[in-house]
């Protein structure tokens, strides 16, 4: 049996979601080398339609951190967990000001 609060989900009809929040902050040590990958996982990846591949090369063009995107992947993830199916997913990449000598850095929590 599954509780929160003395709650048991598996007795009630409530939907039983849960919004799981990541927040990784990683350091790119070689730009060209992950640009390639990820010209190469799009290239490689059989469900972009044109469209969807010409602006996800634009992308990695424009930014290193719109390459580090494709290589997220909810699924992997959650896969192989038991009991649980990924409904929905959604996740984005963009530079952020980071200094790793800073011990007073803390994530943003909503």
């Amino acid at each position: 049996m599954t509780s929160t609060e003395g709650i048991s989900t598996e007795d009630t009809d409530a939907p039983r979601y849960v919004r799981l929040s990541i927040e990784l902050i990683a350091e790119i040590t070689d730009e060209g080398a992950l640009k390639a990958a990820a010209l190469a996982q799009v290239e490689a990846d059989e469900y972009l339609d044109d469209e969807e591949r010409a602006q996800s090369v634009e992308a990695i063009e424009v930014d290193p951190s719109g390459s580090l995107a494709h290589f997220i992947d909810p699924v992997a993830l959650l896969g192989d967990v038991p009991g649980i199916e990924l409904t929905q997913a959604t996740w984005e990449s963009a530079q952020t000001a980071f200094d790793p000598e800073d011990d007073s850095y803390e994530f943003e929590v909503e």
